[in-house]
């Protein structure tokens, strides 16, 4: 089932989400419901947040970057099979020189900016099943996974732009919040006003 996403201003982007464990009810539906919505979306990634559930779990396919001729043969590897469920991850270390990507994001539609991440990530997460797992990434599938990981912490890719850039954009994401915006795909908007 496709759900709709949450935009921008709504409470549930700004909390730090909770720990899960295999009793969590219908967890596999949520998954495939969640997987639906993202590629209804043309996402790459979706958090549960952002389908306005505040818990520790995200989903990932970044496989169609692995087609972009401009990254490196190991980032294309890396990519080709990158399609997986991330269930109560935490990162144990970032590491490597700030690089700019330009980001977007399902919840905040029209809206792309640079941002400086850190090139690599080590972590720790669970799959489906709950067993437990330790992986490195790097270069896109290390942004992927960081920026569905900040979902989780409550922090959102604007939040790493400039003071300057978040003034400009503020009108935009008040616009956002108060459902001002077309998008190909349902949204929740916290601020729309009832007619």
């Amino acid at each position: 089932m496709i759900l709709p996403v949450v935009a921008y201003g709504d409470p549930v982007l700004r909390k730090v989400a909770k720990e899960i464990d295999a009793n969590y009810p219908d967890l596999d539906k949520l998954i495939a419901n969640m997987k639906q919505t993202m590629y209804n979306a043309s996402g790459v990634g979706i958090a549960a947040p952002q389908i306005g559930k505040s818990i520790r779990l995200f989903v990932i396919d970044a496989t169609p970057f692995a087609e972009d001729e401009d990254l490196t043969q190991q980032e294309r590897d890396q990519l080709k099979d990158f399609n997986k469920v991330f269930i109560n991850p935490k990162v144990i270390k970032e590491e490597g020189d700030e690089w700019a990507f330009s980001e977007g994001c399902l919840s905040i539609p029209d809206i792309r900016e640079d941002v400086f991440r850190q090139e690599n990530v080590t972590f720790e997460y669970q799959d489906e099943k709950f067993e437990t797992h330790q992986q490195t990434l790097t270069g896109i599938a290390a942004r992927v996974f960081q920026h569905e990981y900040d979902h989780l912490e409550g922090v959102l890719f604007t939040d790493k732009l400039s003071s300057l850039k978040k003034r400009i954009l503020k009108k935009k994401l008040e616009k956002i919040s108060q459902g001002k915006i077309n998008t190909e795909y349902r949204m929740r908007f916290p601020n729309l006003k009832k007619k």
